[in-house]
């Protein structure tokens, strides 16, 4: 698995602007454990494309697995906002259900912000 992901930060590195290739880091990245670096990845995919749903969903899960439960809920929100722009209900549904697991859970509340703020 070392060697895929050493493939993996090969192709982001060669390609920074392919958000794919910082998705697709990520996720290897998050299997072997590494939140941080999988954490930073999926970061770089949304920046590389806003609208990338996917790379907000798991940039959460990152987040949470960090313990930043905080910049966790603030990640699921602007996604969810971003999949209901889209069309991708799924994935907003999904972002939905972790904000409200993460209010029950650990009383974090949703952040407040109105859907013109950046995404």
């Amino acid at each position: 698995m070392e060697d895929r992901l050493e493939k993996l930060r090969d192709l982001a590195h060669s390609e920074p602007d392919d958000a794919l290739a910082q998705f697709l880091l990520g996720r290897e990245a998050s299997g072997q454990g590494l939140h941080e670096e999988a954490r930073a990845a999926f970061a770089a995919a949304v920046a590389i494309d806003p609208h990338y749903t996917a790379a907000y969903r798991h940039w959460g899960n990152a987040l949470e697995a960090l313990a930043r439960y905080d910049e966790a809920a603030v990640v699921y929100a602007r996604g969810t906002r971003v999949a209901e722009r889209s069309g991708d209900l799924q994935a907003g549904k999904e972002m939905g259900a972790f904000l409200k697991r993460l209010e029950r859970e650990r009383g974090v509340k949703p952040p407040d912000e109105t859907p013109s703020s950046s995404a």
